[in-house]
């Protein structure tokens, strides 16, 4: 079991930044030992849209990104902090949403694990 928390969301004028943070945990809060055999990924969800994949990266490090963060967003992890983190620069109005913060472990096909999300909103 893995439990998954973020945080870093708010409000934001666009061209600024915001970094978000997800902290992953075991059953009831307990040390995830098994941390860096997962691969992590933010997602987002606008008002009225689907949830899209943000960023991701693997177990080993690598990293992919949706087209339109490119060059703006950068997904990292902290394998001794059991801490993954989405940092985003110049900011749009489009990317206000919810964002997610979702685990898999190596085999799984989908993310099985997801946080309770966090909000972004980029004013204009």
């Amino acid at each position: 079991q893995v439990q998954l928390v973020e945080s870093g969301g708010g409000l934001v004028q666009a061209g600024g930044s915001l970094r978000l943070s997800c902290a992953a945990s075991g059953r009831t809060g307990s040390t995830l030992a098994t941390f860096s055999s997962l691969a992590m990924g933010w997602f987002r969800q606008a008002a009225g849209k689907q949830r899209e994949l943000v960023a991701d990266i693997t177990s080993g490090g690598s990293t992919n990104y949706a087209d339109s963060v490119k060059g703006r967003f950068t997904i990292s992890r902290d394998n001794g902090k059991n801490t993954v983190y989405l940092q985003m620069n110049s900011l749009k109005p489009e990317d206000t949403a919810v964002y997610y913060c979702a685990a898999r472990y190596y085999g799984d096909s989908t993310y099985k694990y997801w946080g309770q999300g966090t909000q972004v909103t980029v004013s204009s």
